[in-house]
């Protein structure tokens, strides 16, 4: 409106008077700040609202430059740049922020606008620059920025701003190094649930400050928060793995060290993945998905330390991830199948006291896969239980088949249970479900856990055995030594068979040692007291097996008898013992 009203004052013909006069009244009691300039851009007028803006008399600037209020030279080049696009090119500088000088205040954040006011003469131009506060907008909006990218509890970096940050150092070339450090305060449940969240939050106050002295200024290193308990360091520059390993030590120890907070001395420790790789080698997702897998990995290991990223170690993992993921379309393709051991009685190993039933895959690319090269990827994946149904399913099938055409002579079958089956609460409700739709009595299937699955505090494994017990199926227990043992008495176990595996078994392979004949008879006499049959497997020959049946041991399995057998050769074994 205001540039209306002057080039109306200057267009207007006979009398612009009356246009000037609006234009005088307009200019002097305008809240925006204005100059007017000459063609060369020196100040000839400036109004009371630029002065009060710049905390100096109107006439204190007349006589100087346009660019000269500039605080900083970027600020005085972008206004004479601003100047001489308008005076060469007519282009009018739209509304852009910079910094102006108070007077006293110093730098001043402004909205600035440069235009141009015809002249008298036909052509002739002279610049205007009108200015606006826009110092407390543009403090807010820093302050808001600054929310937005800053955790609110540490002050630290948030993740949004790490992974710009990780962004920027990643698009650089050349021979620098990058490292990430992903740490991870172990057990901080405990503490913000022990102490409650207001001492959890100091603590957290406190990692942040810890990390920080060791990192800051080191290698152009930066800290950030990611979440709750997690954060990261970013660093970049000429270094090698020992002197990050060394700065991750560093803080380590720091975190140790307790904090006095409520009375409470509180130290912390932590675990860190660590990748260091060229700035050029590759893209951040693939520098966090190494960081992640080598947090883990130091987790796994037992917390409190740290793990550098093993990119041969990894290349193994994908593989068996990979294998992982696919369980549940191989389950569905049929691509499993039963595997069977059987236990033979050692005073006379032509009659079978069970067969051991076990899962096979037989994976389309890497072959047959045995039980404990999958087992462990389908805990992980959640795959134990459709597992473990399918295993009771199929070889309780088998038992009533064997049934039906030996008779009595048909041996009980025994399912090895993963931990996840053993502790699994529907336990009984699916052993039930199997011998109700096979038609077969409990006492035709025998149950094997160990010491792992019964020491579980969140299952209900020792619950699920008494039920078993009552409906008559046979509990058996996979024991080392005298503490796998004492564990039947202890917890009153409704076991009936133990098996000895490990150590003890594999001593007598070769000879007989006197210390671990000793042992094995120690075991032998206490299964008696117990009133238990006791039984081997990984029994690999006969000498081996004759040993084992001279001090005590009823029934074996192993290499002696059969590594493995499938389902026909199982049936042919039955009928030669049955015969």
């Amino acid at each position: 409106m205001l540039l209306g009203v002057a080039k109306d004052a200057v267009r207007a013909e006979p009398d612009h008077q009356p246009a000037l006069l609006r234009f005088s009244k307009l200019y002097s009691a305008s809240p925006i700040g204005i100059a007017l300039a000459d063609p060369d851009g020196t100040i000839v007028e400036a109004n009371a609202a630029l002065g009060k803006l710049l905390g100096c008399r109107p006439s204190a600037l007349r006589g100087r430059g346009i660019p000269d209020l500039g605080s900083a030279e970027h600020d005085v080049a972008r206004l004479r740049n601003g100047l001489s696009q308008l005076m060469t090119l007519g282009q009018p500088t739209q509304q852009e922020r910079l910094l102006l000088d108070h007077s006293e205040e110093g730098p001043l954040w402004v909205d600035v606008t440069l235009t141009d006011l015809p002249g008298d003469r036909p052509g002739s131009a002279y610049p205007v620059l009108m200015v606006s506060d826009a110092n407390e907008i543009h403090l807010l909006q820093e302050r808001l920025l600054h929310q937005n990218v800053h955790d609110a509890l540490t002050g630290l970096p948030n993740a949004t701003a790490f992974d710009n940050a990780l962004e920027t150092a990643l698009a650089g070339s050349g021979s620098e190094q990058v490292a990430l450090v992903y740490l991870d305060v172990d057990g901080f449940k405990v503490i913000n649930d022990g102490l409650g969240a207001g001492i959890g939050d100091q603590v957290l106050r406190g990692v942040a400050t810890k990390l920080k002295s060791v990192f800051a200024g080191r290698h152009d290193g930066s800290v950030a928060r990611l979440s709750g308990d997690g954060f990261a360091v970013l660093l970049r520059g000429d270094f090698k793995p020992p002197q990050v390993i060394a700065l991750v030590e560093q803080a380590l120890e720091e975190l140790a060290e307790p904090i006095y907070l409520g009375g409470h001395g509180i130290g912390v420790s932590a675990s860190a993945g660590i990748v260091i790789r060229p700035v050029a080698d590759g893209g951040p997702e693939d520098l966090l998905r190494a960081a992640e897998i080598a947090l883990h990995r130091a987790k796994e290991a037992g917390k409190a330390q740290w793990m550098l990223f093993d990119p041969e170690l990894d290349a193994r993992d994908r593989g068996r991830y990979q294998l992982g993921a696919v369980i549940a379309g191989a389950l569905e393709n049929g691509e499993f199948s039963l595997i069977y051991q059987p236990t033979v009685k050692l005073a006379n190993p032509d009659r079978l006291a069970a067969v051991n039933a076990g899962l096979r895959w037989s994976h389309p690319e890497k072959g047959e896969l045995d039980s404990d090269e999958f087992y462990p990827l389908a805990q992980i994946t959640g795959m134990t239980i459709p597992l473990g149904r399918w295993l009771l399913a199929e070889s309780l099938a088998a038992t009533a088949r064997w049934r039906n055409r030996f008779g009595d002579a048909a041996p009980d079958v025994c399912v090895r249970l993963p931990n996840r089956l053993a502790i699994e609460p529907d336990l009984v409700m699916l052993v039930k479900e199997q011998l109700d739709r096979h038609h077969l009595p409990a006492q035709a299937l025998r149950l094997c856990t160990d010491r792992e699955s019964v020491l579980d505090a969140g299952g209900e494994v020792l619950d699920s055995f008494a039920v078993l017990a009552d409906l008559g199926a046979q509990l058996v227990l996979a024991i080392s030594g005298s503490d796998d043992l004492e564990l039947i008495p202890r917890h009153g176990l409704p076991v009936r068979h133990v098996i000895l595996s490990g150590a003890v078994v594999d001593a007598l392979a070769e000879g007989e040692n006197e210390a671990d004949v000793r042992h094995l008879c120690q075991l032998v006499t206490r299964a008696k007291e117990l009133k238990l049959r006791i039984g081997a497997e990984g029994v690999t020959n006969h000498e081996q097996a004759e040993r084992l049946r001279r001090y005590g041991v009823l029934a074996a399995r192993g290499s002696f008898v059969a590594d493995s057998a499938t389902g026909d050769e199982v049936d042919e074994l039955i009928e030669r013992h049955a015969h």
